[in-house]
């Protein structure tokens, strides 16, 4: 009898605990047009992050922008935007990073969000239904990046000829004399080595990546979905790695412009196993918004997933803009690269070295980054050691943020200074559920910003010797 009642018991929880659950929103929506959702092929990726994730679905006639209202509603972590190439052009992309900051009246991002797409349905769903996390060990870049950080790997000289670095499992990064032309040696890291990651940088378009950038080289292209690598010489090196991983293209004009089916995008998704990636739709020159994402996912391993990684770095450039051109947020640039705001340069500005250029450059870069794949998919960097330690706990109603340097005076400054616009990154923790009307009692000459989700600790520079970094807030009881 008492094993019944006991049972009951349980029974009644379970159907009170589910009623419960019923009464919330969904933490996950899907974004998708009338006429992409009444293709059955496309209807499968939308079926599938909703049993992924338990998802509602938001659907769209003429505009993303019809689905405002509901996505304030819901106020999701996470939406997802499925959208055919022909969609998934560089005004989508911008309309996207608009969109998602309007859900609440701060000028920060308010969900992670990515587009899922490929270059037919059958690929945009392989991506859709993938449910394993990835820890990231091996690593493999057309550029300079810190091996330190990886298990193993290698990385070639887009600037200099024959200069490459190389990491054996358990030993050191050691400089090595590579290839005249390193397309077939770069190729074989994905079809060979399989690399979890891969990072370039150099000249590119929506159809080829130019892997050499002050020497003569070869060239990544793609026909019919499918990646290759052809030599200077005319060779050709298909390339099937279908493992997954993630893609950061930091440094490389337009390779996140989808302008077609015959986009280097869709084959990085299609043949070369690339579930998560960042992408410039535009031509990139001043690289905030692409470079400072190694600044929190490589230099900072195993801190944030990728997608927390790639929205901390827009959250430090609205930061950036919201500091210093705080005229600019609500401003656009047309295509002709022109603000649609007069910049200002006021004395904080010239304080910390800005310039006009400086200003356009954070708002160009704004809108222009699309980030594609599953938001909610986990990718991250095997941990390793990190420059600081931050914690936040939760006690008695108060928030309490603690940064402890960990190397000394140089705790803060990047680890590596290849590329533009890096190092001096803010600080970002995201919280683990939404919070209302935080206020600062602890910590508000560090200037930190606080949001329903994250916050922002601008960065210290050369800190001070033992000196430990602490926030402290209180919010409005949880409901």
């Amino acid at each position: 009898m008492v094993g019944g009642m006991k049972a009951l018991i349980c029974l009644m929880l379970a159907a009170a605990w589910g009623a419960a659950a019923a009464t919330q929103p969904p933490d996950y929506a899907v974004v998708v047009s009338s006429a992409t959702r009444a293709r059955g092929d496309w209807a499968a990726v939308v079926t599938a992050l909703v049993e992924k994730h338990r998802a509602s679905v938001l659907v769209y006639d003429r505009s993303v922008d019809e689905v405002l209202p509901a996505l304030r509603k819901q106020a999701p972590h996470f939406a997802a935007f499925v959208a055919r190439p022909e969609e998934a052009g560089r005004e989508f992309v911008a309309r996207i990073h608009r969109l998602t900051r309007r859900l609440d009246d701060d000028p920060y991002t308010d969900c992670f969000w990515g587009i899922v797409t490929g270059y037919d349905a059958a690929a945009a769903l392989r991506i859709a239904r993938l449910r394993e996390p990835l820890t990231i060990r091996k690593a493999a870049s057309g550029t300079e990046i810190p091996l330190g950080n990886f298990e193993e790997g290698a990385w070639y000289s887009e600037v200099q000829k024959n200069r490459m670095v190389t990491k054996v499992r358990g030993g050191r990064s050691a400089e090595a004399k590579g290839p005249d032309d390193t397309t077939k040696a770069i190729a074989s890291l994905l079809t060979d080595f399989h690399a979890d990651l891969f990072v370039a940088s150099g000249h590119a378009t929506e159809h080829d990546w130019q892997i050499g950038y002050n020497y003569r080289n070869g060239s990544f292209r793609c026909e019919k979905g499918r990646l290759f690598g052809r030599d200077a010489a005319g060779a050709r090196f298909p390339i099937e790695s279908p493992n997954p991983k993630v893609y950061l293209p930091i440094g490389n004009c337009l390779m996140g412009h989808v302008d077609g089916p015959n986009a280097m995008a869709l084959a990085w998704m299609n043949s070369a196993g690339v579930a998560q990636m960042l992408g410039y739709t535009v031509t990139t020159w001043y690289g905030y918004a692409g470079w400072g994402c190694l600044d929190y996912f490589i230099e900072q391993p195993g801190r944030y997933t990728f997608t927390e990684a790639f929205f901390a770095n827009q959250h430090a450039l609205i930061h950036r803009l919201a500091t210093y051109f705080p005229e600019l947020l609500n401003a656009t640039v047309n295509e002709a690269g022109q603000s649609s705001v007069k910049i200002v340069v006021g004395p904080r500005a010239r304080e910390a070295g800005l310039t006009e250029q400086d200003g356009l450059g954070l708002l160009y870069d704004r809108d222009t980054l699309a980030f594609y794949g599953d938001p909610a998919w986990e990718a991250r960097l095997a941990p390793a050691a990190l420059a600081w330690d931050q914690t936040l706990t939760e006690q008695a109603g108060v928030w309490t943020f603690t940064v402890r340097p960990a190397i000394g005076v140089f705790s803060f400054q990047a680890v590596n200074q290849n590329g533009s616009q890096r190092g001096g990154r803010p600080l970002v923790e995201y919280l683990p559920r939404r919070v209302k009307n935080p206020k600062i009692i602890e910590g508000a000459e560090l200037e930190p910003v606080i949001t329903h989700d994250f916050i922002l600790l601008p960065n210290p520079g050369r800190c001070v010797p033992g000196r430990i970094y602490r926030v402290a807030f209180k919010t409005d009881p949880a409901r």
